[in-house]
């Protein structure tokens, strides 16, 4: 069996910006995000002495389970020493996916599918929308950061079929 054949799709994680990370170093920290999804492991780069760092990096993962969480942990760059944990949180891609699988088309660009709200089982710092963005569904995100005193960072997802993969 190939890979072609558990294959779903991709999924290309935009991730933007950190709003207010902790301080890890003297007056400032060297962020950066790292995302997981099953066994799949991808960084961004680092951003030195920034506590509110624009990474606009798009990080994609194949998917071959829908149920699996993305995992993120913003990490604090160190030269001579572990870098330092500035928090995590965990995204359920399944509203997502249930908005894929509705196979909708031709909605006028903006248009709210889903709604999710934030509440004690995820982390989300506000109101997440999937809505209709060029032609495609998109599902934006500011989430609030775990294990940490403070930070957010926002990201998008975005849905990328691949011709001979099993689909969704």
């Amino acid at each position: 069996m190939s890979l072609m054949d558990n294959l779903l799709g991709i999924l290309r994680v935009h991730v933007k910006r950190g709003v207010n990370l902790a301080v890890r170093d003297v007056s400032s920290s060297d962020p950066y995000v790292v995302l997981k999804l099953g066994r799949q492991k991808l960084k961004t780069k680092v951003v030195k002495k920034n506590v509110n760092p624009q990474w606009e990096e798009d990080l994609t993962f194949t998917v071959t389970d829908p149920n699996l969480p993305l995992n993120l942990v913003v990490y604090d760059h160190d030269f001579f020493s572990k870098d330092d944990k500035m928090g995590d949180a965990e995204i359920d891609l399944k509203p997502y996916i249930e908005a894929l699988r509705m196979e909708l088309s031709g909605l006028p660009d903006g248009t709210i599918i889903s709604t999710i709200h934030p509440n004690r089982s995820n982390c989300l710092a506000e109101e997440s929308y999937i809505r209709w963005s060029n032609d495609r569904i998109v599902q934006s995100f500011c989430l609030r950061l775990r294990n940490v005193e403070r930070g957010e960072v926002e990201l998008e997802l975005q849905w990328i079929d691949l011709p001979g993969s099993k689909g969704l």
